[in-house]
């Protein structure tokens, strides 16, 4: 693999933003307590990863303190990052994970420079820092902290329960910094759930976990994303779905149809014809060839279902499809020329109970 033969300090032009200098494998780890599954520890020389402006994502700046991802989502649109470390993008990016040990460290290092302007920093956009790994490296609570120190704002978006571990430390950091939570549910369907997003929580307990962020003075976002045509985008499906979100406290929805990038295409048809055989031919026609997002056709469709009942469930709600780049989008940090917008950290009565203060939903907000 790549990366194991990498020299200490040595470019490599082939990996992605912020991996190219690796101080190379540190040791590979298997446990029993998480069978099937390796760790590879990695010294990283690059902890903040610029986003290249030509993205389509509307934020600048990420922190990814792993590669791969154990929640071994069939239709994970990261799964061809892992190509770049010899690896394949289906089950090596399920059980073959880089743990980048020093992270913390690094990032300290990087947000002490003369030239960091505290721009909002996104965590959770790549893999998930709160996967099944991170109950064993804690690396968070150092990232949060690194990030609090330097007064740099950040946002998390997870599928992991793990983020209720360190509530009191983000409520703290809320006190100093704009701190914004949303956490991933796509299938509210318990047999489904295990089906295509396995390594996952249940749908129960990341509602539980919105509840008690919710509780901890967070207005979190719920990305109900990707709704997968045929399976989850039936009216009582949706209604099922935004009656629970509305139940656990969210306070908005960001929804969107699936879409369907190079490598993690391959692995989500191949479960498809595993698992729902009957819908290839319709998915194929929806994400013909090269294709990656269900047709615009098909995404308005969507709209006119799902607004109706953000309506009658109270919510707010947006598609990702109405925010392009270069506009806040509501659950992702802005770039930098709307970051200036987003003014400092309010004090509201709810500081002196210990709670975070928050911001109305009409002000532009991380999530």
């Amino acid at each position: 693999m790549r990366w194991q033969g990498q020299q200490l300090g040595v470019d490599d032009s082939a990996a992605l933003p912020g991996m190219e200098r690796m101080d190379g494998l540190v040791r590979s780890v298997t446990t029993p307590e998480f069978a099937g599954m390796t760790f590879h520890e990695v010294l990283c020389k690059t902890a903040l990863n610029r986003v290249p402006g030509a993205s389509a994502m509307p934020f600048d700046w990420t922190v990814n303190p792993y590669r791969g991802c154990s929640h071994s989502c069939a239709y994970c649109f990261a799964r061809k990052t892992h190509e770049y470390l010899d690896l394949d993008s289906g089950a090596d990016f399920d059980s073959q994970i880089v743990v980048k040990v020093n992270v913390a460290d690094v990032l300290r290092t990087e947000l002490r420079r003369g030239s960091w302007a505290r721009e909002p920093v996104m965590l959770g956009t790549n893999t998930d820092p709160y996967q099944r790994a991170e109950g064993r490296y804690r690396l968070m609570p150092d990232i949060i902290g690194a990030l609090t120190e330097n007064r740099t704002p950040f946002s998390i978006l997870t599928k992991g329960t793990l983020l209720r571990r360190d509530l009191p430390l983000l409520a703290d950091a809320a006190t100093e910094v704009r701190v914004t939570l949303a956490m991933s549910i796509a299938v509210f369907d318990d047999a489904l759930q295990r089906s295509i997003e396995p390594g996952t929580p249940t749908a129960e307990a990341r509602l539980d976990t919105v509840r008690a962020a919710t509780d901890a003075g967070f207005r979190v976002t719920v990305f109900l994303m990707p709704i997968l045509p045929h399976l989850t985008d039936s009216i009582a499906a949706l209604d099922h779905a935004l009656g629970r979100v509305r139940e656990a406290g969210a306070a908005r929805v960001v929804y969107g149809a699936l879409h369907l990038r190079p490598g993690a295409k391959e692995w989500f048809l191949q479960w498809l014809a595993r698992e729902h055989p009957e819908l290839e031919s319709s998915y194929r026609g929806l994400y013909p060839g090269a294709s990656v997002q269900a047709p615009q056709a098909y995404r308005r469709w969507l709209g006119r279902r799902m607004q109706p009942l953000l309506r009658m469930h109270r919510l707010d709600g947006w598609d990702e499809d109405d925010h392009p780049r270069g506009r806040p989008q509501p659950g992702l940090a802005a770039r930098a020329p709307t970051a200036p917008r987003l003014g400092p950290v309010r004090t509201t009565g709810s500081v002196a109970s210990g709670r975070p203060s928050v911001v109305p939903a009409s002000e532009p907000t991380l999530f």
